[in-house]
């Protein structure tokens, strides 16, 4: 495997449910922390979403390892924020044999 570029600094966030006292529950975001990592575009698809178009794209995110459980190792269902882009994790996996970089398979999407 050629070394990836980790040239992007991205956050890292995790959903936090929070009981809305009527039973269901609020969702907002918590940063748990940030992480270099080199972005590559995959696909892209265009998709009507009622009145709006919405562009999906899909990314492959190369990040250092970081051993399970550990707060900085990415899971699906977390997200990166790049800015004000949004990269939803969809799924995580070792990038290399020795285990030195994790690959997440991500989402972004556009509305326009």
């Amino acid at each position: 495997m050629k070394r990836p570029v980790l040239n992007r600094k991205l956050t890292l966030e995790a959903p936090v449910r929070t009981p809305d006292g009527a039973g269901g529950f609020t969702q907002s975001w918590q940063a748990v922390g940030e992480l270099w990592a080199e972005i590559k575009p995959r696909t892209g698809r265009e998709r009507a979403a009622g009145l709006a178009t919405v562009s999906t794209i899909a990314f492959r995110i190369t990040v250092r390892a970081a051993p399970d459980g550990a707060p900085s190792r990415p899971e699906p269902d977390q997200r990166f924020r790049a800015g004000s882009r949004l990269f939803r994790i969809l799924a995580v996996t070792e990038a290399d044999v020795g285990a030195h970089y994790l690959t997440c398979f991500a989402q972004e999407e556009v509305s326009a």
